[in-house]
């Protein structure tokens, strides 16, 4: 009788009444056999969603006639190995599902997946991401969810090729709490704005920016890139992607000079978008680099052994030649103590104070120092970065219009923060 029942839920077509009998056979089998034929009606298949019987439930979610409203039964099933085929079936119908739920199907649809996107079991939140990494037209709340989990598996794909995610959406996740390696996977995008390049940048994150210097199509502002040029001098997994970076600044490229390994000054010598003047300047970099034996250019090593140059950048300061060009020549130089010199008589400060506030890493304080001497905010800006060596994402910016972010009141004030001239 069995084998009969077998062939009818198999084969036969079926009445109304007996797709009734054979959905409570007390025959798992047939039960099974019924649960794969896509020909039952909906309610029918609904019932057998609720069957004690796992691999009756597993052939309900794999079948793709089940209705939407017990694919949701199932989402929240007891048995992984229900949800894992499930997801697969439910993810490819994610396209087609509105966030405005245009009807109820789609509302269902919908509903399925962010129950699955919030699965306690890992594997089915990976292949429901794996499957909608580079869908488009994915309901962005789902797609957000599994870009915001704590397991890489789950949110790296999406993160990394997902084309829903907007800028806005990868800044709140760098912002926030996020899985190790999250930022890689941003970092590694097919299209990276100058907005989310900076956002990485501020975290610090050695390995992060180095996989957004290694991605050609990353936007990174020529500003971050020559502070970041400035930064990598010990940091040996930056050199190579700086190298090859699409576009170079001459500041970069001449500050790399002072640092990069000698395979390396060959490739940098052979940038077709560096003209010959910058690239006579880097030979001569090497040459003085090899004639200087690896002297340390650090400014606390800087002022052993050198010859005070404050006389000689009073001097220019008198002579009217102190300006902002020969200020930032001795920064790209790295000649830390003309720097200090001149930051000292250009703010008609002492250089004990001028040493206190560099030392200090405040950004207000180094902001305040830079409008004492009388420069622009975006030099004192640099000169957070460079001279006082801080992190990127404590210093201080000038304004979109190049001004000072602090009143004169309160840039005097942080200075008052640092004693008597």
């Amino acid at each position: 009788m069995k084998d009969i029942d077998k062939k009818r839920a198999a084969n036969e077509k079926l009445t109304y009444e007996e797709m009734q009998e054979l959905a409570s056979h007390d025959d798992v089998s047939v039960r099974c056999l019924l649960a794969q034929r896509e020909d039952i009606r909906p309610e029918i298949l609904y019932y057998l969603a609720e069957d004690e019987a796992m691999e009756v439930r597993r052939h309900i979610a794999l079948n793709p006639a089940t209705p939407r409203q017990a694919d949701l039964l199932l989402a929240s099933d007891r048995d992984e190995d229900v949800r894992l085929p499930l997801t697969e079936k439910i993810a490819k119908l994610a396209p087609d599902v509105s966030e405005a739920e245009r009807d109820k199907i789609q509302a269902l649809t919908y509903e399925a997946l962010m129950v699955l996107s919030r699965d306690q079991a890992i594997k089915v939140r990976q292949i429901l991401s794996e499957t909608l990494k580079d869908v488009d037209g994915v309901p962005g709340d789902v797609i957000r969810q599994l870009a915001s989990d704590m397991e890489l598996v789950v949110s790296g794909p999406v993160l990394q090729f997902s084309p829903v995610l907007s800028d806005e959406d990868l800044l709140e996740i760098i912002s926030s709490t996020h899985a190790k390696g999250a930022l890689n996977a941003i970092s590694k995008r097919a299209h990276v704005s100058e907005e989310v390049s900076d956002a990485v940048i501020s975290t610090n994150e050695r390995s992060a920016i180095a996989d957004l210097l290694g991605n050609r199509s990353a936007q990174i502002r020529e500003e971050a890139l020559d502070l970041l040029a400035e930064r990598a001098h010990d940091i040996v997994e930056w050199h190579v992607p700086l190298v090859r970076r699409p576009k170079l600044s001459v500041n970069a490229a001449k500050r790399m000079a002072h640092y990069l390994a000698d395979n390396l000054l060959k490739s940098l010598e052979e940038r077709e978008d560096l003209d010959d003047a910058v690239i006579i300047g880097i030979k001569k970099e090497v040459k003085k680099r090899i004639e200087c034996d690896g002297r340390d250019e650090e400014l606390e090593e800087a002022e052993e052994g050198i010859t005070d140059p404050i006389d000689e950048v009073r001097q220019l300061h008198e002579e009217g030649k102190l300006d902002e060009e020969v200020l930032i020549d001795w920064i790209d130089e790295s000649q830390w103590q003309y720097v200090i010199a001149a930051l000292s008589v250009l703010s008609k400060m002492r250089r004990v104070k001028v040493k206190k506030i560099i030392s200090s890493q405040s950004a207000k304080g180094m902001m305040a120092l830079a409008w004492r001497a009388g420069i622009p905010a975006a030099l004192g800006e640099s000169l957070q970065f460079k001279l006082a060596k801080m992190p990127i994402g404590n210093i201080l910016k000038a304004t979109q219009k190049g001004e000072y972010p602090l009143t004169d009141e309160e840039l005097s004030w942080h200075l008052e923060l640092f004693g008597e001239d």
